[in-house]
């Protein structure tokens, strides 16, 4: 899909034909329109196709008078189970002497957010800043799937204590490979925007420096975040295995007291089930049934009474 819009008088408006200074958003490409991007718009065939590789890392490269900008954006997983996890997906910034394109192999968050969101001002026609503020809207989504995965991580500590089934590992393990992914591609993103800072593959102006600054921290920040969060999980993932094997460990301790209290009545009707004379009490049935429950009471207590019941 292509989609053009352009800042006119405050608002960002669709167009139907690019025109300087307008935003072309591309993302999951027909072929047909690969051709299109290539012919039609003069894009450098080599450039969409980095930007349509799903296994392209973060990175900035000039050809001519075009620049591509690759960088790693946050992606929750579509939910087929009740497991939350997150993984990277590039996203390719290609700067024209007219317009700005941005490609993708799938729907964006950040940039549908840049275009829904009305509070979010922005002019396409400066395209360094332009470039920047998506910059920075990428970082922001990252802090965002960070602090789902802290409030995620968050819930399963509190289940810790009574954790006896997969479904808390499996949580787990999913966070902890979704803070693998961020913390690499956070690294990637992080080198790619140092290279921006310098000034030499887009050209930065006077007015653009904080924000240049603002997006370095921002970054670095969520680099940082994932850092702490990724120890954090270890350590919880380390703590869940001990607890269940601990719990696992007082539930077969529990069954075998059960086993050996219920296998007392067993014992002592097996003794009198014998075809002798010697034993006491044979004169009735009731007294068997008396020393069973006596002695299956007396080791409950006992049990109970050492906290192994």
């Amino acid at each position: 899909m292509i989609h053009i819009y352009k800042t006119v008088n405050g608002e960002l408006r669709p167009l139907e034909k690019p025109e300087p200074g307008c935003w072309v958003s591309v993302y999951e490409p027909t072929q047909e329109e690969f051709h299109r991007l290539t012919e039609d718009y003069g894009l450098d065939a080599g450039f969409v196709r980095s930007c349509l590789d799903e296994e392209e890392s973060s990175r900035v490269e000039r050809e001519d008078s075009q620049t591509l900008i690759i960088v790693d954006t946050a992606v929750a997983e579509e939910k087929k189970s009740e497991v939350h996890q997150y993984y990277t997906v590039p996203l390719g910034i290609i700067n024209t002497a007219d317009y700005v394109v941005t490609i993708s192999l799938r729907k964006s968050l950040v940039l549908t957010d840049m275009i829904e969101n009305r509070s979010i001002h922005f002019e396409t026609q400066f395209r360094t800043r332009f470039i920047l503020q998506i910059l920075m809207r990428i970082s922001a989504g990252f802090v965002s799937y960070l602090k789902q995965i802290d409030k995620i991580s968050y819930s399963m500590e509190q289940k810790l204590k009574g954790a006896m089934k997969n479904k808390e590992i499996v949580q787990l393990m999913g966070l902890e490979k979704s803070l693998v992914y961020f913390t690499t591609s956070l690294k990637a993103n992080l080198v790619t925007i140092d290279k921006i800072q310098r000034g030499r593959v887009v050209k930065l102006y006077p007015d653009d420096e904080d924000l240049m600054e603002d997006v370095g921290i921002e970054f670095r920040q969520a680099a940082e975040m994932a850092s702490i969060y990724s120890g954090i999980l270890s350590a919880m993932m380390d703590a869940f295995s001990y607890v269940i094997a601990n719990n696992q460990n007082a539930v077969m301790w529990r069954l075998t007291i059960i086993t050996v209290i219920i296998e007392i009545p067993n014992i002592i009707y097996g003794f009198y089930g014998i075809n002798t004379d010697t034993l006491p009490f044979r004169a009735s049935w009731i007294y068997p049934l008396l020393i069973s429950v006596l002695a299956t009471a007396v080791v409950s207590a006992v049990a109970w009474r050492y906290r192994k019941f």
